[in-house]
This record gives C-alpha cells, sequence and structure tokens, in this order.
C-alpha cells in the first residue's frame, strides 16, 4: 500500500527534478527495466507502440525532448494516491495538463509509468 506521504514526497522530488533538467536525478525515481509509456513516444523517440522500456530507452527519449523543448517547467497541482500507485496531475509545457501514473516495485521505484495529456 501507498503512504500519501510517500506519495507526496516522490511528486515534488519528481517535479523539482525535471525542473532541474537533471536526467540523472530523474533517473534516481526508476527501476532499471521500467516502462514507459506515452504519446510523445511515437513522434519523439519514433516508436509506434508509445512504449520504450529500460532506462537507456527512456533517458535517449527524455533528452531528446529535453532538447525540443529547453525552458520545460512542471507545475504540480494535485497528487493522488492509489494502492500501488501514484497519479500526478501537473501542468507541463506551455501549461498543458498532464497526469502520469506512476506503479512501484518493492524497493519504492518505479516499474511502469503512464503519460496522459490534456
Amino acid at each position: 500500500m501507498i503512504d500519501p506521504d510517500f506519495a507526496h514526497r516522490f511528486a515534488e522530488e519528481w517535479i523539482a527534478a525535471w525542473n532541474s533538467h537533471d536526467l540523472e536525478r530523474v533517473l534516481t525515481h526508476y527501476a532499471e527495466d521500467f516502462e514507459m509509456s506515452s504519446p510523445y513516444i511515437r513522434q519523439i523517440a519514433g516508436e509506434p507502440t508509445g512504449i520504450l522500456r529500460g532506462k537507456a530507452a527512456v533517458v535517449a527519449y527524455w533528452a531528446r525532448a529535453l532538447g525540443l523543448i529547453p525552458d520545460l517547467r512542471f507545475t504540480l497541482r494535485l497528487v493522488l494516491v492509489g494502492a500501488e500507485s501514484v497519479a500526478v496531475h501537473y501542468a507541463g509545457a506551455g501549461g498543458r495538463l498532464a497526469v502520469e501514473v506512476f506503479h512501484f516495485g518493492a524497493d519504492g521505484k518505479v516499474v511502469r509509468a503512464h503519460a496522459h495529456y490534456a
């Protein structure tokens, strides 16, 4: 079961990591073989399924995305707690609203993440 304090600490640190544009800091939240899904993976990474697996594949995608949006900033709006997941609602590039759902392993690292955009 996810503890609400853990969820809020995770969300705040995750947002701060992204706002620092330090991908190594962002990656500390994820398991080595985590899975990421996002509609942007199709257009930025060229992966038609919209799904990437493993830090190496995802970091290449994120680095390219940061290159395309060098002033990227996230603003935390809401944290929602599930049994084994956390949903983070935030405003991203250009104020566009997003929700990412993070599923955690026993070690507290993200094993699956699903991004959704307005």
